[in-house]
């Protein structure tokens, strides 16, 4: 059985190892940005997916601003190794943005090309919008909102929790 939550205190150290664990090389830094931006109070949103009791899967999201407007990003979206590729991954990702449309206007991603699209990411390049260290090939937008995207163009600029690490 999976259940999708919020994160609570007992997780914290189930979701490190789900990042450490997810993230071949990279882990510990996944795991040291969901720690800094949850002591810094920018955690959104920290959603858990539990399999039968267990913590498999793990996403955050954290506000970007484009000048005045405000959204959100994904980062880090993170399941075990013996469970990816089963779609655990994508029912996290479709609860997440169906809870923020309640409050925020976009959604922004880093990441795969071929992954993101069947959310409804589109390339940021094609509204307007860039990540501040470039990467337009694997940078994503998604309006959560009708009208999410209005009048937003310019620089996307994340927590500085994203680049200290």
């Amino acid at each position: 059985m999976v259940t999708i939550r919020e994160e609570c205190e007992a997780d914290v150290e189930a979701i490190r190892r789900v990042n450490v664990a997810a993230f071949a090389g990279e882990g510990e830094v996944e795991a040291r940005l969901v720690e800094a931006l949850r002591a810094s109070g920018a955690l959104v949103l920290s959603l858990v997916a539990e399999v039968d009791g267990r913590i498999a899967g793990h996403v955050a999201f954290s506000p970007v601003t484009v000048g005045a407007a405000t959204g959100v990003g994904l980062a880090p979206m993170a399941v075990v190794p013996e469970l990816q590729r089963t779609g655990l991954g994508g029912r996290m990702i479709d609860e997440a943005l169906r809870r923020l449309a309640h409050t925020h206007r976009f959604c922004v991603v880093l990441g795969h090309p071929a992954y993101y699209p069947r959310f409804g990411f589109v390339p940021a390049s094609t509204a307007g919008l860039h990540w501040e260290h470039g990467h337009d090939e694997a940078f994503f937008v998604k309006p959560l909102v009708a009208g999410g995207l209005d009048g937003v163009r310019g620089i996307v600029r994340y927590r500085p929790e994203l680049d200290a690490v």
